[in-house]
């Protein structure tokens, strides 16, 4: 009934010709086409990056210079070179390298992220301002400042040579995440406590109220943890290069698409550098895609007064 009532009040609203003539009012519709106009040359800017790194990669010629920018033959040859010109850039390992590390590191660090959020905000114990404390400390330094000890500690361990170079980049990136907690924290605590003691009354334990109610009300910001969590070991290159080197068979997308424009490789490899961008950004876009139903306000019904 309240529903019908709002729907109504609207329409009176918009039938209301006072209402028809402050929106058309010359003011107002100068000041949108103003904006409309802004936002459209801003967003030709954002793009025409990516369309310029989508025209690389389907030229024809070779080399990292040319002096008009519409290529004079468009090919895909520069896509097929990626997957079957292995002998000096191996790009297909590099790719499954890079995906298996970061599928890992994604499901470990947003486990960790999402247990160690929700135990800061339900649970009371003796050192917890503490931990929050110095975890908010320790976030103010940036990743890459201890990648020297980490690399000798990695090393002291034997986690830099041979298969298990790809272990240590998972840990790098996932053993400690869970520090990284204050965002998800913040939204576990809109999450009413009366839900979850509501569900303790029905026969719920602690794990069952977490993943059946608290998780089911917080999608978009276990979407927002998968989306990062997956990003930082799929765009590293700073504890790839400390750590892996030049053992080229544990490159990730990252460090391959440096060393394509190396002084040796820029002129026969630039456009097919171009592809490997296009076809390194396709899984985040994907998994946006994927994910982005989620997006939405998961509290919306969950209470009723």
């Amino acid at each position: 009934m309240a529903d019908v009532t709002v729907s109504q009040g609207i329409t009176s609203i918009k039938n209301d010709p006072n209402f028809k003539k402050n929106r058309m009012a010359p003011g107002r519709v100068a000041k949108n086409v103003v904006v409309h106009a802004i936002l459209a040359v801003l967003a030709l800017i954002w793009l025409f990056p990516i369309f310029w790194v989508v025209l690389t990669s389907l030229r024809a010629e070779k080399g990292s210079y040319t002096y008009y920018f519409w290529p004079k033959a468009l090919t895909f040859d520069n896509y097929v070179k990626l997957f079957t010109d292995t002998s000096s850039i191996n790009f297909p390992r590099m790719f499954l390298n890079t995906l298996f590390i970061a599928v890992c590191s994604c499901i470990i660090t947003t486990i960790f992220v999402l247990f160690v959020s929700y135990c800061m905000s339900r649970l009371r114990f003796r050192l917890r301002k503490p931990f929050m404390n110095l975890a908010m400390i320790l976030g103010l330094f940036p990743g890459f400042m201890s990648m020297v000890a980490v690399y000798f500690l990695l090393k002291a361990v034997g986690l830099t040579e041979g298969g298990l170079i790809r272990l240590a980049l998972i840990l790098c990136y996932s053993a400690a995440s869970g520090t990284g907690f204050y965002i998800v924290k913040g939204f576990f605590d809109t999450v009413p406590k009366s839900l979850s003691e509501a569900a303790i009354l029905d026969g719920c334990n602690g794990m069952q109220v977490f993943t059946k109610v608290v998780l089911p009300l917080s999608k978009p910001i276990v979407v927002y943890t998968i989306l990062t969590a997956f990003l930082a070991p799929w765009l590293d290159f700073v504890f790839v290069r400390v750590i892996v080197g030049a053992k080229s068979e544990y490159w990730t997308v990252a460090l391959g698409l440096y060393n394509m424009l190396e002084k040796e490789y820029i002129y026969n490899w630039y456009t097919s550098w171009a592809a490997a961008a296009v076809i390194v950004s396709i899984p985040i876009a994907l998994l946006f895609i994927f994910m982005q139903r989620n997006y939405v306000d998961g509290m919306t019904g969950a209470v009723k007064g």
